[in-house]
């Protein structure tokens, strides 16, 4: 290992080279105090989140999200959080990767009255504890197995005979019933029907983000965690998001700079309705990328299509700078 840390660019590293790793300040301040924490496998095929004991040392490979609420374990196993997820998520190669900040940090969890809370809860506890206990039982038995087996159960697709197997073993019927009545359960914590379709389902969850911003921006922030994310009780200062475009100049036209591509969706959602509510005639997605820094123009295109969906924005005529080609694949909108 020497050799190699002696090249290491970090100090910490070179001088203390027998040393596995470094220990993570601000996660174990995140952590203190509390018995339990949910965690999911940043890379993996079927996403699922778990509690783990606090002496349980996370390492990089693990998102951690230090709640030990069982409500919260529920929403995240859901199928409308699965589904936000991969929607939000990148791939490796053709496992979903879990990025905090996209996936979680801008999830907007329902509000509901605490019978539904307490009833998510006792689902959520059901759910962890059956996998932990089959799990405990056959000590070859994996969570991808079991979820692989699940996956055909909900495809109506024959076993062979090892599936069979893990589906005895896990009792994989009971858990897609676990699984069925928390994703019923929350779907009736954020009132929706549970009918909707995957496209349905982020149209509304962007929709739901763009009110906390707004809610946020007023004042109001509904913390997961006020104890330790807002100790004293204080009202943060909000601030509107400072998008800047000179009266008389068209997004993607030539300007002394460029506007800042927010980090997380809702931000971008806001972002973008704000720049296309300056526009005075049909602009593209392309065009309107432009006015951001770092910002691609598929990510502005999809904004504006969910923004024109919601009825925050319109289709425009094709661009009259098109060609016959463009005009049939990149259309313009306006506010």
């Amino acid at each position: 290992m020497k050799p190699e840390r002696d090249q290491n660019k970090r100090e910490g590293r070179r001088q203390n080279w027998w040393i596995f790793g470094e220990p993570n300040k601000q996660l174990r301040r995140m952590l203190r105090g509390l018995p339990r924490y949910i965690a999911t496998v940043e890379t993996a095929k079927h996403r699922t989140f778990q509690f783990l004991n606090a002496d349980v040392l996370p390492d990089n490979k693990l998102v951690v999200i230090a709640l030990e609420d069982a409500l919260y374990l529920g929403v995240l196993s859901s199928r409308i959080h699965v589904i936000w997820a991969l929607a939000q998520g990148a791939l490796l190669e053709d496992r979903p990767v879990y990025p905090k900040s996209e996936c979680f940090d801008p999830f907007p969890f329902p509000t509901s009255d605490p019978v539904s809370q307490n009833h998510i809860r006792k689902l959520a506890e059901e759910l962890d504890a059956h996998r932990k206990r089959v799990q405990s039982q056959n000590p070859g038995l994996t969570l991808t197995g079991m979820y692989n087996v699940l996956e055909k159960l909900r495809a109506n697709e024959a076993l062979n005979a090892k599936e069979k197997q893990i589906h005895d073993a896990g009792l994989v019927s009971v858990l897609r019933q676990l699984h069925d009545d928390l994703d019923a359960a929350v779907f009736a914590a954020y009132g929706w029907p549970p009918t909707l379709t995957d496209a349905e389902i982020l149209e509304r969850l962007v929709a739901l983000n763009a009110e906390r911003a707004k809610e946020e921006a007023s004042g109001l922030v509904r913390w997961l965690r006020p104890d330790y994310q807002n100790p004293g009780g204080a009202q943060p200062q909000q601030t509107d998001l400072a998008v800047e475009i000179e009266p008389e100049a068209r997004p993607g036209t030539k300007r002394a700079g460029k506007l800042a591509w927010p980090k997380t969706l809702s931000e971008r959602v806001k972002a973008v309705s704000t720049a296309l509510a300056t526009v005075k005639e049909p602009v593209t997605a392309s065009e309107l990328a432009k006015s951001f820094a770092r910002a691609k123009q598929a990510d502005v295109g999809e904004i504006l299509e969910t923004l024109c969906t919601l009825g925050k924005a319109r289709r425009g005529p094709p661009s009259a700078k098109a060609t016959a080609g463009q005009a049939a694949t990149e259309g313009t909108f306006l506010p």
